[in-house]
């Protein structure tokens, strides 16, 4: 006879809502996929590496790392660099690296509204061509025109074989590069990472500008596992990270700060300025580089260093909550520096320092971003070594 339960005195048993959400079924591919971007993550993190090292570094067996590397070597992805000099007796170990320089990743920038930025990059980031493109304020359609061209000239015109183009673009985006919506560029619900993956003939891989520029500024430009990126340009976005992770949100719009009515009918000096977006008063009509500049233009440089401050002041307070609720240990801001790295960046630290827990703010450290420039682009190439190679 099966054994019966009692519920506590007073109370009616209920079911259960909540259940673990089901997993598919884990193929051997699949692990090996996983051990394989071990491997890879490990030399490009590392550099050149004995086959011990690695076995050592990411837990794999020696045969299995063995097993590996013999296939990357055939896919040309690593290179044997010789025996490593060693005083010990025995068998010295013979080095493999990453090809960095033999293959290359294409990458657009497209927060700049006048100019679309594109480079051919290594994979470890360096730059081998650039190519800049006016962009004449195009939106919709002729924006994805533009775009496309972009990416067909560089692919064409790079000299090692492309494994994929990586895209910074303003707007929400999600994990399969389709623009959910960027007002700024006019495009809603475009499936961009799709539709030039078919064009091009090679992966294709659109994520966030702020959330590019995070992954450029931690994997290149040494930001702490957990910081924002706060990116000022056309527009105003930013990217987080915790604990070295991407933070995407619900409807992959975590980040857009941009949007947060800091003014409003009852904010001293101020006017509500319509948005881009539709509403008025947003953080991107204050902070955005051209709001900058048409709040600081024929002013006195006292009066326009008062002016920054004020705008510093509001970003101050649209941040301290997020800093707090993530206990971040930095901001960067990745923006025009005339604009930005004096008087705006001395009042909002001033204002978070203020508004948060001493235990969280008194070692905040608010500065300008590393890669200024190079970040997105950075931060696109990071997308496709991610999505190819599984290099995080």
């Amino acid at each position: 006879m099966p054994p019966t339960t009692r519920s506590a005195p007073g109370r009616t048993a209920s079911p259960v809502q909540r259940q673990l959400r089901p997993t598919a079924k884990v193929l051997p591919e699949h692990a090996r996929a996983h051990n394989r971007s071990l491997v890879l993550g490990h030399l490009f993190h590392e550099g050149p590496s004995s086959r011990a090292d690695v076995a050592r570094s990411t837990g794999l067996t020696r045969v299995t790392v063995s097993d590996l590397v013999a296939a990357l070597l055939a896919e040309g992805l690593v290179a044997e660099l010789g025996v490593r000099a060693e005083g010990k007796v025995g068998k010295p170990a013979t080095l493999v690296g990453l090809r960095s320089a033999d293959h290359h990743v294409v990458v657009l920038d497209l927060t700049d509204d006048e100019t679309v930025h594109g480079a051919v990059m290594t994979l470890v980031g360096e730059v081998v061509t650039r190519a800049h493109v006016p962009g004449g304020g195009a939106t919709g359609a002729d924006a994805v025109t533009l775009v496309e061209d972009l990416c067909r000239r560089l692919v064409d015109g790079a000299a090692r074989p492309v494994i994929g183009v990586g895209i910074s673009s303003p707007g929400v985006i999600d994990d399969a590069g389709r623009v959910v919506e960027a007002p700024n560029r006019g495009w809603y619900d475009v499936p961009l990472a799709a539709r030039l993956t078919a064009t091009l003939g090679v992966p294709v891989h659109v994520a966030n500008d702020a959330n590019t520029r995070a992954l450029g500024e931690y994997t290149y430009g040494g930001a702490d596992a957990s910081a924002m990126i706060v990116t000022v340009g056309q527009g105003v976005g930013a990217g987080m990270l915790v604990d070295g992770a991407l933070v995407r949100g619900r409807g992959h719009a975590a980040g857009e700060i941009g949007h947060v009515t800091v003014v409003d009918d009852d904010t001293p000096g101020e006017t509500p300025q319509r948005c881009a977006c539709g509403r008025a008063g947003c953080l991107e009509t204050v902070l955005s580089a051209p709001a900058l500049r048409r709040r600081t233009a024929g002013l006195s440089p006292q009066d326009a260093d008062a002016a920054l401050a004020s705008v510093g002041r509001m970003l101050g307070r649209t941040l301290a909550p997020v800093v707090s609720a993530l206990n971040l240990a930095e901001v960067l801001l990745s923006g025009p520096p005339e604009l930005l790295d004096g008087p705006l960046r001395d009042a909002a630290t001033t204002t978070l320092r203020d508004r948060t827990m001493p235990v969280v703010g008194h070692d905040l450290r608010l500065r300008m971003a590393a890669l200024d420039e190079d970040a997105a682009l950075a931060g696109a190439a990071v997308l496709v070594l991610s999505g190819q190679l599984g290099i995080t």
